[in-house]
């Protein structure tokens, strides 16, 4: 499934990074495909020896957010990965990954949304970790509702533009400062998608749908509850790699 809209891909990042897809289960490849159009290197992440290769960035993909903690668990790799997510790698988290980057995380037993669009985000309290059903990393001050707009059934597609105060990724500072605000569209696939119903006030909304964030970042994470790597368009990718290029600075 994949989506068009306004795309830069042939365009190569000022510098490309090796970057990491944690390759456990779920959409690894897909990531692997939009990163090497954008002039990237890539690297799997399938066991602990795997983490003593280079890499400059993260990528945890889609899929099942409690079997991929479970792995990470077992094949040794989470406290190393915490480690240098908390230590300020770039990483990048879509949909089970946002998931695992959320240092809350509730779930709706029946799989049911229980809140509306309507609903406004509640207060984030970082003094609170209730039992989780995810035992992810937890670095991304944020509370994540899994199956948030339903299981399957709940899937949709949707567009949104960055939020006004974003910084745009081709632009420089000057030029960025001179625009109102940004009008592309940018489609999001959203496939049993999670919901962020709290977020810290340090962690900058990117996305808004309809009054809700849907990408988010913070410091050196960037968060998706959508598939950026199943359309055409390369934003979050480009955004994601700013935070390498920032870090080279």
């Amino acid at each position: 499934m994949m989506l068009s809209a306004n795309s830069s891909t042939t365009a190569a990042v000022p510098e490309s990074p090796t970057v990491a897809v944690l390759a456990l289960q779920g959409a690894f490849v897909e990531h692997e495909r939009k990163l090497t159009q954008l002039g990237c290197k890539t690297t799997q992440l399938r066991q602990k020896a795997d983490l003593q290769q280079h890499f400059d960035a993260l990528v945890l993909p889609g899929g099942e957010s409690t079997v991929q903690a479970k792995l990470l668990h077992e094949l040794e790799m989470f406290d190393p990965l915490q480690a240098r997510i908390a230590s300020g790698l770039p990483v990048l988290g879509t949909c089970a990954g946002l998931i695992l980057l959320a240092q809350q995380v509730q779930s709706a037993s029946d799989g049911r949304a229980v809140l509306d669009s309507a609903s406004a985000l509640s207060a984030f309290d970082e003094s609170t970790h209730p039992a989780s059903p995810v035992n992810g990393f937890r670095t991304l001050p944020i509370t994540v509702l899994r199956n948030g707009y339903g299981r399957q059934l709940g899937s949709f597609v949707a567009e949104a533009v960055l939020a006004t105060r974003t910084p745009s990724p081709s632009l420089s500072p000057a030029a960025e400062n001179s625009l109102p605000a940004h009008t592309q569209k940018i489609p999001l696939v959203c496939i049993r998608a999670p919901r962020i119903t709290a977020l810290s006030s340090e962690v900058q909304p990117l996305i808004m749908l309809n009054d809700e964030p849907v990408a988010v970042q913070y410091n050196n994470q960037i968060g998706c509850t959508f598939h950026p790597e199943l359309t055409d368009d390369d934003t979050i990718y480009r955004l994601f790699l700013k935070c390498f290029n920032e870090q080279k600075q």
